[in-house]
């Protein structure tokens, strides 16, 4: 009997008798839905508005790609796209703005009635200044932090530290002094600032805004030696607030420095005073980076002759120097500006100290 499933007049000549060579081949669903030849209905193909053709999805140089490719395109491009996104209006990467020009310094010249005395002992220069004037950054006195209104004792505390290492930099350090090192002091500069500095250090002017030595003490190297290392200093440290978001340090000091000729190691000897007010202030991200801001600075330096220019420069009148007197101000003489001004020096004291 035969097989029921050959045809009954026997298999075609030349024929296995079966598809088993067919089976290999299998069309599932996916393949016929993506095929572009599609077989039309006998309703279809007698209305012959029917194509017999699929029309591909129009991604122009992407219709050739299988439908998974594109999927995972699409999945990049929109992650890429929030990426880009969120980095750029997240707030945790925005820069703080710049605060630009923000010092304002005031130059006062101090200048002698008298020519300038050398020192009675060059080896022991400070010898003669009054009790209260100490050694270096012992002088500068900052005290124990202590919370305000808006930021704690660790902020105060932070926020002291700052500026001690700024005063320190910026008036007690030699290389500063008389070698032109500028680099310490910007560091610790917020950079909102830092472009300021960087004008008045390369081109200072006494403008009220680009003057080097509002900024940090220095002498004219090929001018002025100094005759020692050491400084002495007194002043006082207020802490306060400018409103809640704002700490503020305002530091009073006076700097007296043992001063020569250049190139003369044996030379006399004279001293040199220099009281600086400088007003810092601190934001929570200042604090944070260890920067500050120097918002107002008033120099007082003496023995200097009325008129010289102090902007780039201090400019110490050494032993034997004599200057002319200051001469009166006259409120109505508008050729120079008003913040130009000279005052006479006068014996160097130590007042008592203020409150905190």
């Amino acid at each position: 009997m035969g097989d029921p499933r050959e045809p009954p007049e026997g298999a075609p000549e030349g024929g296995s008798g079966s598809d088993d060579e067919f089976r290999s081949v299998v069309f599932d669903e996916s393949f016929v839905r993506a095929a572009r030849i599609q077989e039309l209905s006998a309703r279809e193909r007698l209305g012959g508005t029917y194509r017999a053709t699929r029309p591909r999805v129009g991604f122009g140089p992407f219709g050739t790609l299988p439908r998974q490719a594109v999927a995972l395109l699409l999945v990049v491009f929109l992650a890429f796209a929030a990426a880009v996104y969120f980095g750029v209006s997240s707030p945790h990467r925005q820069a703080a703005p710049p605060y630009g020009n923000q010092l304002t310094t005031g130059l006062v010249a101090l200048s002698p009635t008298a020519a300038v005395a050398a020192v009675a002992d060059p080896s022991d220069p400070f010898a003669g200044l009054p009790a209260g004037y100490a050694e270096g950054a012992t002088g500068l006195a900052l005290p124990a932090g202590a919370a305000t209104a808006h930021f704690t004792r660790t902020d105060v505390n932070r926020a002291l530290s700052v500026v001690q290492r700024y005063l320190t930099a910026s008036a007690l350090a030699p290389a500063t002094l008389v070698e032109g090192e500028t680099g310490e002091v910007r560091t610790l500069v917020t950079p909102g600032e830092q472009e300021q500095y960087d004008q008045s250090v390369n081109s200072p002017r006494d403008d009220q805004h680009h003057a080097a030595t509002g900024w940090l003490v220095r002498f004219d190297p090929g001018q002025v030696a100094l005759a020692g290392d050491a400084v002495r200093t007194a002043g006082t440290v207020r802490i306060g607030e400018a409103d809640s978001g704002t700490l503020e340090v305002t530091t009073d000091h006076t700097f007296v420095y043992a001063v020569r000729a250049a190139g003369t190691a044996d030379g006399p000897v004279s001293l040199f005073s220099v009281r600086r007010e400088l007003r810092f202030a601190f934001d929570r991200a200042d604090l944070g980076a260890d920067r500050l801001r120097l918002v107002d600075a008033v120099v007082q330096a003496g023995p200097t002759a009325c008129g010289a220019s102090m902007s780039g420069y201090l400019q110490p009148l050494l032993a034997g120097s004599t200057a002319a007197a200051p001469k009166a101000v006259d409120p109505g003489d508008r050729s120079r500006p008003a913040w130009q001004v000279c005052g006479v020096l006068g014996p160097l004291t130590v007042p008592p100290a203020t409150g905190r």
